[in-house]
C-alpha cells in the first residue's frame, strides 16, 4: 500500500536501474522519426514511441528531447512522431507498433494557449513549428493524439505527460469552452498520466511496463494519475471540506495515531461542474497538497470512476539534474527540417537552463503547479560544461550566451534553511505575503556562477533574459550591481504585474514598493557603471479582483513614470491555476472556502470590460482614447480628460483614429506605424 507522505530521501536514484536489453544498440544521433532511420540503427521496432505537437529539436530545453534521451539512457529504443496529421491514424502507424507504450504530449506549451490569444482569437504563428507556421497541431492535442494512437494500435498502452496533461489532471475549468471539463485522463482514454517534472515516474513506469505490462499497481509512484473503481481497502478517506476546515490539525493527529493511510476525496466532477464553491474548494485543497514532503493522495469521482492522484514528484538531486543535462543531445533540430527556421529554437539555442521550479506561487502562473516550488539546481561544473559545448558545437555562436536562468533568473540554489521545516510546510508561496524567514535568499552562488561563465574563453557576454524576481534581488544589492554591470543589454524585463493592492493580493505578488526599491538600486548601479539601462515593467490587465479604478490608477502610474507599454497582456485563465478558480467560481481559494462564508472575488469577464482594462495599459494609443474618455466620465473622473500632464487622455481625437480606424503606413521592416500629430506609435508587424 502506498505511503501517505513519501520521504524525500526514499527516492530511487534516477540512473540506478538495470538497463533494458535494447541498450546494446547504442546511442542514436537523433531519435528516429522514420522507418529508414530505424533500419539504419538496426532496429526492427521501437519500444516506446513519443508523440508530440512540437517540431523535434534534440535539445534539453525541449521536454520531448529530455524524455526521449532519458529513456534511451535506460536502454529503450525510442522513436518520435512529431506534429502528425491527426485527421486519421496513418501517421501514428509509420514507426510501427511500440513494444511497450505510446507517450503523448502537446509539446512545450499547452495547445490551447499556443493556438489562441486571451481574446480567443487564433494565433497565426507557432514558435515550435518549422517556419513558424500555425495550424500544425490540433486543439486539445493530447486528447486527439491519444485517440489516434488508440485507433492505430488498440491494445497498446498510452501514457500522457507534459504541461497540457499536467494542468488537466483533475476536473478543471476550460476557458475556451467556458465550462468545467473532466480529467484529461478520461477524455483521452489513456491508461496513465504523469504530471509535473516526470523523470522519476517515467523511468519507473517504463521499467514496470517492460516487465509486467499494465496488469499491476502503479499507485506507489509519485507524480502519477490513474483510474480506479473505488478507494482500496486499508485507506481512510478525508473529505476536502474537512481538510479545509479548522479541524485539519486534529484530523492529521488522529490519522497519525491510527497509522492510517489517508486519501483526500475532492468534490466530484459532477459537483464542481454545477457548484462554483465546490470548484474553488477543490482548487484550494489541491494546491495545499503540493509539497512532496507531506502531500497526501487525492481522489475525485468522475461518473463511475475515481481519478486517483498520487503525491507530487520527488525533486531531482543536483547530481541527477547534471546527469539529465549531460545526456547525448544533438543540440539541433532534426535533419528532416532541412534548415528551416524554428523560432523557439532560434531563441534558446545559445541559452542555458540552470534550475527548475519556482517558490513564488503566483496564482495566475502554471510554473509552480507544473514544476513544483522546490528549486532543483544544477551544479556549477555542469552549467559551465554546457556553455563550453555551446561555444564549441552550436552553429552560429558569436560569443554571447542569450540567457542563463530558468523559470526565474535568480532562485538558483535557494532553499529552505531547515529540511524538516520544508517537509512540513504548507505555504503556497515562500515569498508572499512576505519572504519566509526560513528561506535562504543568498545570491552568492549565482554571482559566482555568472563570473565564471563570462570568464570562459570565447564567451564575450552572458545575458540574463529570464525574469528577475525583484523582491528577492533587493536582498542582495551586490547581485543587482553584478546584473547591471555585466548581464543586461540595455533593457531588463521585470514583472510587477500591477500597482494596486486589490489585484496584487489575488495574484500573490508583492506590493509596488518592492519594485520601487529594486528600481532605485538598479538605477544607482547603472549610474555607477555609467550605462544607460532601463527597466521594462510588465503588467496584467483584467485579472480577477481588478476593478476599473485599479486599472485607471495603474495607467496614471504608468504616465507619471513615463512608461508606454508596447505589448500588454490580458489575463488568460489557464487550467488549474488558483486565479482561474477565482475567475470561474467567483470565490477566493487563497482563503478557506466554507459554505456561506467564502470570500468572493469579482472576475472581469465581459469582452468590453476586458478591452477597457487593456486600453488603460495602452493609455497613449489614440485608438483607445474614445473608450477611455467614455469610461472616465462614467467613473466620475472626467477631470482626467484634457491636455494637462496630470490628465490621462486628451480631449481631442487625431484625424483617422478612433471609430474610423487609424491611418496606417508600412515601415521598411513591415511594422505598422500609427501616425498622430507627428508622433509615431509602433505595433508589431502583422504577418
Amino acid at each position: 500500500m502506498a505511503s501517505t507522505t513519501p520521504p524525500l530521501q526514499s527516492a530511487k536514484p534516477l540512473f540506478s536501474y538495470r538497463k533494458y536489453w535494447a541498450h546494446r544498440f547504442g546511442v542514436a544521433p537523433f531519435l528516429p522519426m522514420s522507418r529508414a532511420e530505424m533500419e539504419a540503427l538496426g532496429w526492427d521496432s521501437c519500444d516506446i514511441i513519443l508523440v508530440t505537437g512540437d517540431a523535434y529539436i534534440d535539445h534539453p530545453s525541449f521536454g520531448m528531447a529530455i524524455v526521449g534521451r532519458l529513456l534511451e539512457a535506460q536502454g529503450f529504443r525510442v522513436g518520435i512522431i512529431s506534429q502528425p496529421d491527426w485527421r486519421d491514424a496513418s501517421d501514428f502507424k509509420k514507426l510501427g507498433k511500440p513494444n511497450l507504450f505510446f507517450g503523448v504530449t502537446s509539446g512545450n506549451m499547452d495547445s490551447m494557449v499556443n493556438r489562441y490569444t486571451s481574446d480567443r482569437r487564433i494565433r497565426r504563428n507557432d514558435s515550435y513549428t518549422a517556419g513558424g507556421e500555425g495550424g500544425k497541431r490540433p486543439d486539445r492535442s493530447v486528447i486527439v493524439y491519444a485517440q489516434r494512437a488508440r485507433e492505430a494500435f488498440p491494445e497498446t498502452p498510452i501514457v500522457l505527460g507534459g504541461i497540457e496533461a499536467s494542468l488537466r489532471r483533475i476536473a478543471h475549468y476550460d476557458y475556451w469552452s467556458d465550462k468545467v471539463r473532466r480529467s484529461i485522463l478520461l477524455d483521452a482514454k489513456a491508461d496513465l498520466l504523469l504530471y509535473g517534472n516526470a523523470e522519476r515516474a517515467l523511468i519507473e513506469v517504463a521499467h514496470r511496463i517492460a516487465k509486467r505490462g499494465l496488469a499491476q499497481d502503479f499507485s506507489d509512484i509519485c507524480g502519477l494519475a490513474l483510474l480506479r473503481d473505488a478507494t482500496p481497502e486499508g485507506w481512510v478517506e478525508a473529505s476536502a471540506e474537512d481538510i479545509d476546515s479548522a479541524d485539519e490539525g486534529r484530523l492529521r493527529k488522529d490519522d497519525a495515531r491510527s497509522g492510517a493511510d489517508v486519501v483526500i476525496r475532492l468534490p466530484s466532477y459532477e459537483q464542481v461542474s454545477s457548484d462554483p464553491e465546490a470548484y474553488a474548494r477543490a482548487s484550494r485543497v489541491l494546491h495545499k497538497e503540493s509539497n512532496p514532503g507531506n502531500a497526501r493522495p487525492l481522489t475525485q469521482r468522475h461518473g463511475n470512476k475515481d481519478v486517483w492522484l498520487t503525491a507530487p514528484p520527488i525533486p531531482l538531486t543536483t547530481a541527477e539534474m547534471d546527469a539529465v543535462y549531460d545526456l547525448p543531445f544533438a543540440r539541433a533540430p532534426h535533419p528532416s527540417y532541412e534548415g528551416a527556421k524554428i523560432p523557439a529554437w532560434e531563441m534558446i539555442r545559445h541559452s542555458v537552463t540552470i534550475m527548475r521550479g519556482c517558490f513564488g506561487g503566483c496564482s495566475f502562473c502554471s510554473i509552480t503547479e507544473h514544476e513544483g516550488r522546490v528549486i532543483q539546481s544544477r551544479s556549477e561544473a555542469s552549467i559551465l560544461k554546457e556553455i563550453e559545448i555551446i561555444r564549441d558545437k552550436t552553429e552560429g555562436f558569436t560569443g554571447i550566451i542569450s540567457d542563463i536562468g530558468g523559470p526565474t533568473a535568480n532562485m538558483y540554489r535557494m532553499a529552505c534553511r531547515d529540511k524538516e521545516t520544508e517537509a512540513l510546510c504548507r505555504r503556497p508561496s515562500c515569498v508572499y505575503p512576505d519572504i519566509c524567514k526560513n528561506l535562504n535568499t543568498s545570491h552568492d552562488a549565482l554571482i559566482e556562477l555568472y563570473r565564471k561563465a563570462r570568464a570562459l574563453p570565447g564567451v564575450k557576454k552572458v545575458m540574463v533574459a529570464s525574469g528577475v524576481r525583484y523582491d528577492l534581488a533587493v536582498k542582495s544589492p551586490a547581485y543587482i550591481r553584478e546584473l547591471v554591470e555585466h548581464h543586461v543589454g540595455g533593457y531588463l524585463k521585470i514583472a510587477p504585474e500591477h500597482t494596486e493592492s486589490g489585484p496584487l493580493s489575488k495574484m500573490m505578488k508583492p506590493g509596488i514598493g518592492s519594485y520601487d526599491r529594486f528600481k532605485q538600486l538598479f538605477d544607482a548601479a547603472a549610474r555607477a557603471a555609467k550605462k544607460e539601462y532601463y527597466l521594462i515593467p510588465y503588467f496584467i490587465a483584467a485579472h480577477p479582483g481588478t476593478t476599473d479604478e485599479d486599472m485607471m490608477n495603474l495607467a496614471l502610474w504608468l504616465k507619471r513614470n513615463k512608461y508606454r507599454a508596447d505589448q500588454v497582456q490580458t489575463y488568460l485563465p489557464s487550467p488549474m491555476a488558483l486565479s482561474t478558480a477565482m475567475y470561474h467560481s467567483g470565490f477566493n481559494p487563497l482563503k478557506p472556502v466554507r459554505r456561506g462564508a467564502s470570500e468572493q472575488v469579482d472576475a472581469v469577464k465581459g469582452i468590453r470590460q476586458r478591452r477597457l482594462h487593456k486600453a488603460f495599459l495602452r493609455y497613449h494609443d489614440p485608438e483607445n482614447w474614445p473608450m477611455l474618455r467614455e469610461a472616465l466620465k462614467a467613473m466620475g473622473r472626467a477631470d482626467l480628460i484634457g491636455p494637462g500632464k496630470h490628465q490621462l487622455v486628451p480631449n481631442w481625437q487625431p484625424k483617422g483614429t478612433g471609430e474610423g480606424g487609424p491611418s496606417i503606413r508600412r515601415g521598411a521592416s513591415g511594422e505598422r506605424k500609427f501616425l498622430t500629430k507627428g508622433v509615431v506609435y509602433r505595433k508589431p508587424a502583422v504577418k
